[in-house]
């Protein structure tokens, strides 16, 4: 994922296994003539952040997975393996931290399925490593240089970094803005979106300054007062709560509030929490939006997540509601469904059997039925049909590098994080 979160400490969460009992067990069991015979319980793992600046990360995920993986046991399981969890693993959203984190899940997590992650914090680390021990893995990071991966247990069901920057330069371009800011915090998950931030802007006819700032400073002023020299209309941002805090507090004290246009990073409730906080809960819905991918908060597979969601809704973290229109969580749900269909189609929960049936879950067929949950796509194919899942994002159209973009929306900073507008792929893309 990218951007900023508030900086907590989950540790309840970060040792929970849930749904399912603890994980134990070694790999499936496969028979001379091919069959699945394993009973073992499987695990999907939650990769990312759980404490450090973006600690949100993690919670988010695991809201995502612990709903279908309580849907999948309740389905009867994957072919023989009846118990079906979710593992959380904090990977401190530092690369030195997530490198042995990794491979400790590969070498101690028996009936490992996959994982959700890695984020933008710590890709560039992990991946290979996943890759190598044959994992997939869906990974919510944005960096541009997974738009054209040649890692082959890789993929993609979110917008990257490069698509969201140019969404938020459309956004401010529609709505008159010729003269802007940028800051972005000097890590690397807020780092992703700046460059396309401000080259889309600067396509569309508008000049941009840019700020690269220090996180967790106690005071932005030198920042600030460059900016009010400068004097923009609007300004840019994703930086963790702390950071933004502190920012737009001084830019209220020594110039005024302006537009603030936020990463999906931002659309936090540590974030609107510290910002509110800072500069008023009234005027940051006035001042706020946020770009981040579209997810259609309507159609039976929404419908689906919401009940799937409401039947844990004691297990996953708070607050439940924002979970519910949370485009991110809703395609960690979709991950381990698409995970747990594909071993059902593959016959196997070998990773290296079952990946390539990802893509196959999710294309179009002559005939498919077609599925919005993990109960339904199950009951198809043990009736022997083919099937398309649908996911809560929407339709996921997987290209030759397993990356599926889809659509883009710009938020209000309420609960419901409620739509402003949205763009396409095509419209997006016409902004680079």
């Amino acid at each position: 994922m990218n951007g900023a979160a508030h900086k907590r400490t989950f540790a309840a969460l970060a040792a929970m296994v849930a749904v399912g009992g603890a994980v134990a067990g070694c790999g499936s069991s496969t028979s001379a003539s091919g069959k699945d015979t394993g009973t073992n319980p499987l695990v999907y793992a939650a990769f990312n952040p759980f404490s450090g600046p973006d600690a949100s990360f993690g919670p988010e995920e695991m809201a995502g997975c612990i709903p279908a993986a309580a849907a999948v046991q309740a389905a009867g399981g994957i072919l023989n393996h009846k118990q079906v969890s979710c593992k959380a693993v904090d990977s401190r959203g530092d690369p030195a931290d997530a490198v042995p984190a990794a491979e400790s899940l590969i070498a101690t997590t028996g009936g490992l399925q996959g994982i959700i992650g890695p984020s933008s914090d710590e890709a560039t680390a992990t991946v290979p490593l996943f890759n190598r021990a044959h994992i997939p893995m869906v990974g919510d990071t944005g960096q541009a240089a997974f738009d054209h991966s040649n890692f082959q247990y890789f993929f993609r069901i979110t917008a990257p970094d490069d698509a969201v920057g140019y969404a938020m330069a459309l956004y401010a371009h529609d709505k008159g803005y010729t003269r802007a800011v940028g800051v972005f915090g000097a890590d690397i998950s807020s780092q992703g979106t700046a460059p396309t931030a401000a080259a889309g802007f600067r396509h569309l006819g508008g000049t941009i300054m840019m700020q690269k700032v220090p996180l967790d400073q106690a005071s932005y002023r030198t920042e600030v007062l460059q900016v009010a020299a400068y004097k923009p209309q609007v300004v840019f941002t994703e930086a963790d709560p702390q950071t933004d805090g502190t920012y737009m507090a001084e830019l209220r004290q020594l110039y005024h509030l302006i537009p603030i246009i936020g990463t999906n990073g931002t659309n936090q409730p540590p974030w609107f929490k510290a910002v509110g906080g800072a500069i008023g809960s009234n005027n940051l819905l006035t001042y706020y939006a946020g770009a981040q991918p579209y997810a259609p908060l309507t159609g039976a597979s929404y419908q689906e997540w919401r009940k799937e969601l409401a039947a844990v809704s004691t297990k996953v973290p708070q607050p439940v509601a924002q979970w519910e229109t949370d485009s991110y969580s809703m395609s960690y749900w979709d991950t381990v469904n698409l995970m747990a269909l594909a071993a059902e189609m593959a016959k196997s929960t070998n990773p290296q059997v079952f990946t390539p049936y990802i893509v196959k879950v999710t294309t179009p067929k002559p005939g498919a039925v077609i599925v919005h949950n993990f109960a339904e796509g199950k009951q198809a194919l043990l009736a022997g049909k083919q099937i398309q899942y649908i996911g809560a994002v929407g339709p996921i159209t997987f290209d030759q590098w397993r990356n599926s973009p889809g659509q883009f929306e710009v938020v209000k900073a309420d609960t419901a994080l409620t739509p402003i507008v949205t763009y396409t792929a095509q419209q997006v893309q016409a902004a680079r």
